[in-house]
């Protein structure tokens, strides 16, 4: 009589299951991408005053930036003065948290720049501040 052998291969038993792992990276990006904020670059680079007393800021949304020049750039793009509050309207609407900074070449005329804050501020955005280098 012979012999039946019982041994049988049961490889779907040895597979891992990766779905969950993958429904919890793909969790963990959502979340990433929904509290982050992205930060849109003036356009232009200044070269900003020293400062001896400044305080660091991480979370600004909104940068705004004026050349030596007296241009006002803000998201890549050259902006005229009266156009600064629909600018910053826009870009608040993307992110309604965020704060604004205005980098302010040292060459730049001071009265531009206290008309900059003033658009920004009349937009409701309260927290506006100069950008400084440290000394």
């Amino acid at each position: 009589m012979a012999r039946r052998s019982t041994f049988q291969n049961n490889s779907d038993d040895e597979d891992v299951n990766v779905t969950p792992l993958l429904d919890i990276v793909f969790i963990m990006l959502i979340f990433f991408i929904v509290t982050s904020t992205f930060v849109k670059e003036p356009g232009v680079d200044v070269t900003r005053p020293e400062a001896v007393k400044a305080t660091e800021r991480r979370l600004a949304s909104i940068i705004v930036a004026i050349s030596a020049d007296d241009e006002i750039w803000i998201n890549k793009e050259r902006v005229e003065l009266d156009e600064v509050r629909a600018a910053v309207e826009q870009l608040r609407r993307e992110n309604p948290k965020g704060t604004a900074v205005v980098q302010a070449d040292s060459k730049s005329k001071s009265r531009l720049l206290v008309e900059v804050v003033t658009q920004i501020r009349a937009t409701g955005i309260s927290d506006v501040a100069v950008s400084t280098e440290d000394v």
